[in-house]
């Protein structure tokens, strides 16, 4: 197996599964706040809005759960077989999707928006399969590059909705369908096939005693876990209120908030491209200081002026591209020997909670002031940032007399 070939289609499978999660994002809006009745937001006669918002947080919710699941799934059964089933399964759920679309039908759009969000929570099979057969240096710049990938998706999935729409409200949806389709194959043709694992479980077995949460019975991926929710809380306050906060305070509309997120995606997908080099500085301490970075920029935001938070949240882009180029690769490291499936699931899966976390606590705070939610934020990830430094020295002194250190 050639390793460009099998990096090109782990970032293949970063980018179009993100994409496929970002893509309704411009195209939901107008159909449940133009004010012009249709089965999608009059359905059971519930508030637009309350449809709209469901809408919009049953797919993060099939992540959640997919991230959970798959990774340890695959730990069983083999990357690439889960990784076909998922995502041609993805594809699936896309064509449902535009369907739904079609018909209107508001329960099948929910069906197959979290089924869909269900099989694109593979990423953590596809950090685990990047995990399983490099080693090293390339394997931290390989992750590297694919958390690129899920950056950029995250901008394509929009433009592409925006590009595409004008010539019918399915049609974004059949080309990720497509991609995928493409990706499929291009999965079946680079990765080998596996053998199996040898334990006679079930997938039911694994899927309730084997999740990524089973994990934090190990003292040190509790601790993981704690600092990892704390720091990726900080993130999806970040990511979740920007645009709030450009709309109350610069009174930047739609186009506006789309250049804003556009030079922020491409910082991270630039900063992406390098953050995976080798450094002579301990992989904790750098994450540490990334997060502290993620902090200021946040903390900026919530406390500046207009100038200072526009730059910031582009800047915002530079030490979180760091921090997560850094942390799964010395995860994989570290923690290997439990499934790398399982350990890349736990810090996917983190990440999906916290956004629901923040997307809950959201809905509070700014009725105040959207600024104290980013605040919060920054908090979170300044504390998170301390508690690496504090966990850095503390496996240092195992290092001191013959211990393994950090790994």
């Amino acid at each position: 197996m050639h390793i460009k070939l099998l990096i090109a289609a782990a970032c293949l499978l970063g980018l179009f599964s993100t994409i496929g999660a970002a893509l309704p994002y411009p195209i939901l809006p107008p159909l449940f706040a133009s004010g012009a009745s249709n089965g999608l937001n009059s359905f059971l006669g519930l508030p637009p809005k309350m449809l709209f918002g469901l809408a919009l947080t049953i797919n993060p919710l099939g992540l959640l759960i997919g991230n959970t699941l798959l990774g340890p799934l695959s730990d069983r059964y083999g990357r690439r077989p889960v990784l076909m089933v998922t995502t041609f399964g993805a594809a699936l759920g896309h064509v449902l999707t535009a369907l739904a679309l079609l018909l209107e039908s508001y329960p099948l759009f929910i069906l197959a928006r979290f089924g869909t969000g269900l099989l694109e929570g593979n990423g953590a099979v596809v950090r685990a399969m990047l995990a399983d057969r490099l080693e090293g240096e390339l394997r931290v710049r390989a992750l590297s590059w694919l958390n690129g990938a899920f950056y950029l998706g995250w901008l394509a999935g929009p433009l592409l909705a925006g590009a595409t729409v004008v010539w019918g409200i399915t049609v974004p949806f059949w080309i990720a369908a497509g991609a995928l389709v493409l990706t499929t194959a291009l999965v079946a043709a680079v990765l080998p096939r596996e053998t199996a694992s040898l334990a006679t479980t079930s997938w039911w077995y694994v899927a309730r005693h084997q999740h990524a949460f089973h994990l934090l019975r190990h003292a040190d991926l509790r601790k993981l876990f704690i600092v990892q929710f704390a720091y990726t809380c900080g993130v999806t306050a970040f990511y979740e209120f920007y645009p709030l906060w450009l709309v109350e305070f610069p009174g930047y509309g739609a186009p506006g908030i789309a250049w804003i997120t556009a030079g922020l995606c491409a910082v991270m997908t630039l900063t992406a491209v390098f953050a995976g080099r080798p450094s002579r500085i301990a992989p904790l301490q750098r994450a540490a200081w990334s997060a502290f970075g993620g902090a200021a920029a946040i903390a900026a935001l919530a406390l500046g002026n207009v100038w200072l938070g526009l730059v910031a949240i582009v800047l915002f882009g530079i030490p979180n591209a760091f921090y997560n180029a850094i942390v799964p690769g010395w995860c994989a490291e570290r923690f290997g020997a439990l499934g790398q499936g399982a350990v890349m699931g736990l810090l996917s899966t983190t990440f999906c909670l916290a956004n629901i976390v923040m997307a809950l606590v959201g809905s509070v705070l700014p009725l105040v002031d959207t600024r104290l939610v980013l605040m919060l934020g920054a908090v979170l990830s300044a504390w998170a940032a301390w508690r690496l430094l504090g966990w850095r020295v503390q496996m240092a002194g195992p290092a001191a007399t013959g211990g393994t250190g950090e790994g």
